[in-house]
């Protein structure tokens, strides 16, 4: 049986800055207080007429194919998560192959929010692992920033969440070699509703009218309180079961990516494991939380400071929307 390994890592965010500051002159919020919850001191949002899902996720995957020595046309399918794709129909990875000049390629996409990278990992890992494909793009990309009620209502949500795009390149290799051990996933929709963007939804008379876009279902909800208790207690449960299912302590990570849901999620998991700083990768501080770009984009950041060195212990991690939660465990 052949194993996937991650052989190239890319990563796109867009130009247009949003500090802090701005956010103070558009709703009743300030820096300290955004720093104190979230950790945040600027995101990136997109440039309507300027950036797409697709665009970014474009310039990503191009990066990720380049870093990795091979070609466009060495990919046989493309696994896309997103929440927020350029059309209701169809899903963005048609999209994407479109642009990447690779018509005929099967393209599936994974709407698992903020673990909807490591769910897409956890499939491209199965594909690869049955000898049906060799060669896979993982993408995650989000513009989340067009769906955010920016009034003081929803200033809890709209100071965190933030655009950009990831990718990786999986490839199969011999048993022997390094790459992914493992990918855990679970979901509990019990929680669904504690964080959701409700309308518009199919299951409407009308899916779409003045009406509903008035109404507090067509921007993001998300109750904070229970969102952070249980994302603290899935975080450290996963990680857990990823170095159980491996025979591992935790001592043995070399670093933990975390999904960028928030800067106090991320110190207190690292505090609840005992990890240095130096075994803890975050970018939120400049970056906000781009759901399921999240953690590519770290893992690009990441490489791009040499802190993915050959055989290295890397832990990815993720919670949010569903509630879903997922870790992989892999040798760089």
């Amino acid at each position: 049986m052949k194993k996937s390994r991650i052989v190239g890592v890319g990563h796109f965010v867009p130009d247009q800055v949003i500090t802090n500051e701005y956010l103070s002159g558009i709703m009743n919020t300030n820096n300290e207080w955004i720093v104190e919850r979230t950790g945040i001191e600027e995101r990136r949002w997109f440039t309507p007429g300027k950036d797409t899902v697709t665009s970014m996720s474009l310039a990503a995957s191009n990066l990720a194919i380049k870093r990795a020595g091979i070609s466009a046309k060495d990919i046989d399918f493309i696994v896309f998560a997103t929440i927020t794709p350029d059309y209701f129909v169809p899903g963005n990875g048609v999209l994407l192959q479109r642009e990447l000049g690779i018509q005929g390629v099967p393209a599936l996409d994974v709407r698992n929010a903020c673990s909807g990278f490591i769910y897409a990992l956890s499939v491209a890992d199965q594909f690869i692992k049955t000898g049906m494909y060799k060669t896979v793009l993982v993408v995650g990309a989000e513009i989340q920033s067009s769906a955010l009620d920016k009034s003081d209502e929803g200033r809890s949500s709209a100071v965190i969440f933030a655009d950009g795009a990831g990718a990786a390149i999986l490839k199969a290799v011999e048993e022997n070699q390094h790459g992914i051990l493992s990918t855990h996933l679970h979901a509990d929709g019990d929680f669904a509703e504690e964080l959701y963007l409700k309308d518009p939804g199919s299951s409407r008379e009308v899916r779409l009218s003045p009406e509903i876009v008035d109404q507090p279902s067509f921007k993001m909800f998300m109750n904070g309180n229970t969102v952070f208790k249980h994302a603290v207690v899935r975080f450290h449960e996963v990680i857990q079961e990823a170095l159980a299912a491996n025979s591992l302590d935790q001592s043995a990570i070399d670093l933990l990516v975390p999904h960028q849901a928030n800067l106090r999620i991320s110190n207190y998991i690292q505090q609840k494991m005992g990890l240095p700083d130096e075994k803890v990768f975050n970018n939120i501080m400049k970056l906000g939380n781009t759901t399921a770009a999240t953690i590519p984009i770290a893992l690009s950041e990441a490489w791009e400071q040499g802190k993915l060195k050959e055989g290295d212990l890397i832990c990815l991690a993720a919670f949010g929307s569903g509630f879903t939660w997922a870790s992989a465990l892999l040798n760089w």
